[in-house]
């Protein structure tokens, strides 16, 4: 090998390329570690340009996630900063950048709480999510309807809170409660305190026809009981209420209280 001039020619230069891209290398890392990339400003703003952040102000941040990234303009983990702010309370999802020399963007967007979720203090979100926050900050916005179903359906539930709004609005009742059983079957709470169980559903249909049928008697059954407590609204050609010491039957039984359609 010493007596190959090719060979000692390649391998010279191979070690002078690497002598020179050790010296840039250091370069640019001594270069990245001066002051002046020091982080001096992160700058908060919303995703959504018409949107303003209700809940989550430079305190929260500040105790939450600021304290949390580490390094400067080079050297800071955007992925590590975007999981600091999600993690603050009310943050729904964040996106960071850089902008040079020596700031982030943090774009940030907050939750917006639809009602509560569960028996442990949870929320959730217009947008299906179910979070942690302050209960007490969400209850300043409105009134909070409780909700509760299976892991996994908190969309399904969100969904169909939706469409039971549209459907009790002619009579003017609107839901304050929505259950979804761990057996799938759904129960809603209207805002005159009555409960509705309107069961399983065999069809993609059965809650949209027991909620029309509902409607239909509705106001035959409140001028006779205009104090009516619950309605099983799972028998196929009736319903069986509770109102003044009427109890609805156990499922399977006879009810005593069955109101038949004419």
């Amino acid at each position: 090998m010493w007596h190959d001039a090719k060979a000692l020619n390649a391998t010279a230069s191979g070690l002078f390329a690497l002598t020179v891209l050790a010296c840039i290398a250091s370069g640019v890392w001594w270069v990245s570690q001066r002051p002046m990339f020091n982080l001096r400003t992160i700058r908060i703003e919303t995703i959504s340009s018409d949107e303003e952040l209700k809940h989550v102000n430079h305190l929260t941040l500040r105790n939450n996630a600021l304290g949390r990234i580490k390094g400067n303009f080079f050297t800071t983990n955007l992925d590590a900063v975007r999981q600091a702010f999600e993690s603050v309370p009310w943050v729904r999802r964040a996106t960071v950048r850089r902008e040079w020399p020596d700031q982030l963007i943090v774009a940030l967007e907050e939750h917006e709480a639809l009602g509560t979720w569960g028996e442990d203090g949870r929320l959730l979100s217009t947008k299906g999510d179910v979070f942690t926050a302050n209960l007490a900050e969400a209850e300043e916005d409105h009134a909070l309807p409780e909700f509760e179903g299976p892991e996994g359906s908190e969309k399904e539930v969100l969904s169909r809170y939706g469409e039971l709004r549209a459907w009790f609005a002619p009579l003017k009742l609107v839901p304050e409660t929505l259950s979804l059983s761990s057996r799938y079957a759904w129960t809603v709470k209207l805002n005159n305190g009555m409960s509705v169980a309107l069961g399983r559903e065999q069809t993609s249909t059965t809650l949209k026809e027991r909620v029309d049928r509902l409607i239909g008697i509705y106001p035959q059954l409140v001028e006779h009981l205009p104090n009516i407590e619950t309605i099983d609204m799972r028998y196929q050609n009736g319903l069986a209420l509770s109102a003044k010491g009427l109890k609805i039957p156990a499922e399977g039984a006879k009810p005593k209280s069955l109101v038949k359609k004419p």
